[in-house]
């Protein structure tokens, strides 16, 4: 982990990056980011509104610099979309920008909860499942590829997925400073 003491959130829609997000900020007291509704905010517009006048290239360049601005910020818990790891340089940030975190989920949950969800575009298709299996195929290595811990959401609760996320940026964070402690030079003490 770096010394930024961000978490970064990664995972596919639906394994509850944004809901579980706003409750692991609020239990450590830290300020929560969702990468999408800050695009949605400084846009004024939302994000499948985006996708239709610039595409998914003109949505994902607007990802890339949102995520290079948030990532500046130190101390946030950072909810990312599901398709920000897709590029290099995105991972390559993420990984440097602070304890990320992969909430795996199934494609069978995902469907369950973005059932009723009008705003993900990747799914306004024939097959939801379908197209959840395909991006599930070619993101899962790449969320593995940088995540520092994997929580599986599909078999606790949100409680206790925070509380497990909690408990391992604490020791993360104890172990960095006990490391920082360790290697200031002491006075001596003739």
């Amino acid at each position: 982990m770096t010394q930024t003491g961000n978490i970064i959130l990664i995972g596919p829609m639906g394994a509850g990056k944004s809901t579980i997000g706003r409750q692991l900020a609020a239990a450590l007291h830290l300020p929560f980011r969702d990468s999408d509704k800050e695009i949605e905010r400084r846009t004024g517009v939302d994000i499948p509104t985006i996708f239709e006048f610039e595409g998914e290239e003109g949505f994902r360049n607007r990802e890339s610099a949102m995520l290079e601005e948030l990532c500046t910020e130190q101390g946030i818990v950072l909810a990312t979309g599901g398709g920000a790891v897709m590029r290099p340089q995105n991972r390559a940030l993420l990984r440097d920008c602070g304890l990320v975190v992969y909430l795996k989920t199934s494609v069978k949950t995902q469907l369950r909860r973005t059932a009723r969800d009008r705003n993900r575009p990747l799914l306004q298709t024939e097959d939801p499942r379908a197209r959840l299996e395909e991006l599930m195929r070619i993101r899962d290595p790449l969320y593995r590829e940088i995540a520092e811990l994997t929580v599986d959401t599909d078999r606790d609760s949100i409680r206790k997925v925070v509380q497990e996320i909690s408990r391992y940026y604490r020791m993360k964070n104890n172990d960095r400073m006990d490391n920082a402690s360790h290697s200031i030079p002491r006075p001596d003490k003739a």
